[in-house]
């Protein structure tokens, strides 16, 4: 079967590897649908590791899928505890937890001190024709979403935790610095809990006009000014209740303790390339910030499923994509997605043929 493996930075190759042998105990054989490109596949893909995590042999990349079940284990349940069937269409969560240690009895088994995650060497992801995978980590996908949909529900799933994170109110001001994916979702997200206003800052034009189509107040590229002083312009030198940086993670983390306000409340998603993480201490201090860093999600699933089957006018995960291709052209998405050319939003790359 045929698997999309990084060799090194921005070295995807297209190889034939052996089929995954048959399922254990609570796992399944999924075909793979529909897999995501991610901002962390890319960090990945770029440098060859992300944060201390090096990628030392070939990799198969891509944690944000979908797929049908061709072969089930003893005993595997999904994610609702329901029995997985042969030909179920499923979401995946690619972060498989021990479910035994200090973290995940406490109810926190992404802080897992065993964590496993496709796509984050050692372990392969998504971008293969076939792979065995946690019966839990599959939730089964309604009709009405689509593989890539499916596929999708992992960012969003991300951002539904960042903001459990920002414990938004209606009526409290949010900014979002990074307007991929993951940061529309925030802003949605946002935007259903009632915060008013969202700002939003993005290094590009088109990502500024999407943002405002899924609900911000107002939206900026950084060629337009400093975010600091658009938000200290806007909020009269208060600053906002809540950040959000879904972004790069180097100057953007500082500029984020900068636009809060006192008291104020900064989450951190993006990932900086550097593993470094940067702020003035006088301000975070003097504020008296809230400072949250986000790791991945806790069983949102369910409730991004719900929220996707309200329809365009609640989430439109199909309209985040922007760019569809073959597995064997996993190489060129990658590369398309890194240097972010023809109005990338998020890739999508179809695995089989069933993919809608």
């Amino acid at each position: 079967m045929l698997a999309a493996r990084l060799y090194g930075p921005r070295d995807i190759r297209i190889d034939d590897v052996p089929e995954p042998p048959p399922p254990g105990p609570g796992h399944v054989t999924l075909a793979v649908t529909a897999v995501g490109i991610c901002g962390s596949d890319l960090h990945t893909y770029a440098d060859g590791r992300i944060g201390d995590t090096r990628v030392e042999s070939p990799l198969v990349l891509g944690h944000e899928f979908a797929g049908v079940v061709v072969a089930i284990g003893a005993d595997a349940r999904d994610g609702l505890d329901q029995p997985l069937r042969v030909g179920q269409r499923v979401a995946v969560d690619p972060a498989t937890p021990c479910y035994h240690c200090e973290m995940c009895e406490a109810g926190h088994p992404n802080l897992c001190r065993r964590l496993h995650f496709h796509g984050l060497w050692p372990d392969d992801g998504a971008l293969q024709e076939r792979m065995n995978c946690a019966a839990r980590n599959c939730f089964p996908l309604p009709d009405a979403l689509s593989d890539a949909e499916g596929a999708l529900l992992e960012p969003l799933g991300v951002g539904l935790h960042a903001v459990d994170l920002g414990k938004l109110k209606v009526a409290r001001s949010v900014a979002v610095l990074g307007c991929g994916p993951i940061g529309l979702s925030i802003i949605r997200l946002a935007r259903l809990s009632g915060a008013d206003p969202i700002y939003a800052f993005d290094r590009f034009p088109w990502r500024k006009h999407k943002a405002c189509a899924w609900g911000a107040s107002e939206a900026w590229t950084l060629d337009e000014g400093s975010p600091i002083d658009i938000v200290q312009e806007r909020t009269a030198g208060r600053g906002v209740d809540v950040i959000f940086e879904a972004a790069w993670a180097d100057e953007s983390v500082a500029w984020s303790a900068e636009m809060a306000r006192l008291g104020g409340r900064v989450v951190l998603v993006g990932i900086p390339s550097e593993d470094r993480l940067l702020m003035r201490h006088s301000v975070a201090r003097r504020k008296g910030l809230t400072l949250m860093l986000a790791r991945r999600m806790k069983h949102v699933y369910p409730r991004a499923i719900h929220l996707a089957l309200q329809g365009p006018g609640v989430v439109d995960l199909a309209d985040l994509i922007s760019h569809r291709l073959p597995l064997r052209e996993a190489g060129r998405a990658f590369a398309m997605n890194a240097d972010y050319v023809g109005g990338v939003h998020k890739i999508v790359v179809d695995v089989s043929a069933s993919s809608a």
